[in-house]
């Protein structure tokens, strides 16, 4: 089997994996823009009776206190994000890195916490991802980018091909000369590459979808053919996607139906993938017997990437996919 998607809360699929199991994380985790962000030191906890209304509607209760070791600073956000990503440490192979996508409004408070879990050496790099499209407000500068904090478990010894990651155009071919203009440069740490388009071949029509040229270009960089790639925030399902049109295995997991009624539908035709918590069989098209058969060439360009380790269960580090 090439993929397993699971219908599942992140934290109690993570605390299933194997320890160091997992080649490369991608995450997209929720942006938290709908709220009031509080910015004071605090410790929040969880509490029946607290006043404080998080993710999934579970209730915290704040404490405030004097210190300002990074300990103590807290709000709603950070303490949904922090045991996740302490179990993304744990399940992280020794060479293996971590993007974490978010945007401005968080980026600075999650890389306090990604710091002190991975360790301040372990950062590697901010990529910005710049785009120009949607609504632009007049009484500030329009904002067109998204945060992508990139980890290594171990900073002296993790995976990056260079080699292997796909070229772009220079913006002024002239200076460098036809060889080189030919070949193309290697993208810098700002990223230029469109959204989805509403109308492109590519859209499924999941809101938070992100384009599949930046999930190529990270599975490129810091993973290798038949490596296992997770993403625990999976929404439409692209870093499956990319994992299938690079060679790579994967886990997606998201709580929410919709998401995975939309990854049925990306992935359908497709018999190497494993369905956890989830039929995907009445958002699809093509049956036998109750089961997926076939590769769907199918319009975002995933079809016929296979696993160089075979479609047979032998991998341990599928957890629990050994049935």
């Amino acid at each position: 089997m090439i993929g397993r998607i699971h219908l599942s809360e992140n934290l109690e699929l993570l605390k299933t994996l194997p320890e160091e199991s997992v080649d490369l994380i991608y995450i997209d985790p929720p942006f938290n823009t709908g709220k009031v962000q509080k910015r004071i030191q605090l410790r929040t906890v969880h509490s029946s009776i607290g006043n404080r209304i998080g993710f999934q509607g579970k209730r915290y209760e704040s404490i405030v206190v004097g210190s300002r070791h990074f300990d103590d600073l807290f709000d709603d956000y950070l303490a949904f994000l922090e045991p996740r990503m302490r179990e993304a440490y744990r399940v992280l192979a020794p060479r293996g890195c971590m993007y974490f996508h978010v945007d401005y409004r968080e980026v600075h408070y999650c890389k306090i916490l990604l710091d002190a879990i991975f360790g301040r050496a372990s950062f590697l790099n901010e990529i910005i991802w710049a785009y120009d499209y949607g609504g632009r407000p007049k009484n500030r500068w329009p904002a067109k980018h998204d945060n992508i904090l990139l980890y290594a478990k171990n900073p002296s010894d993790y995976i990056f091909n260079y080699d292997e990651i796909e070229r772009i155009p220079y913006m002024a071919p002239g200076l460098v000369g036809p060889e080189k203009a030919a070949r193309g440069k290697l993208p810098t740490d700002t990223w230029w590459h469109t959204i989805v388009a509403t109308n492109g071949k590519e859209k499924t029509g999941y809101p938070t979808q992100k384009p599949l040229g930046i999930l190529r270009r990270m599975i490129q960089a810091s993973s290798m053919p038949g490596d296992l790639v997770l993403d625990f925030f999976a929404g439409s399902g692209t870093t499956g996607a990319a994992a299938i049109e690079l060679g790579r295995r994967f886990i997606l997991v998201d709580s929410n139906p919709e998401a995975l009624k939309v990854m049925a539908r990306r992935f359908d035709g497709r018999d190497d993938i494993e369905w956890e918590g989830f039929d995907p069989t009445p958002y699809q098209s093509v049956h036998r017997q109750g089961m997926l058969f076939g590769h769907n060439a199918d319009s975002m360009g995933t079809a016929n990437a296979t696993s160089d380790r075979g479609s047979g269960c032998t991998d341990a580090r599928f957890a629990g996919s050994c049935t």
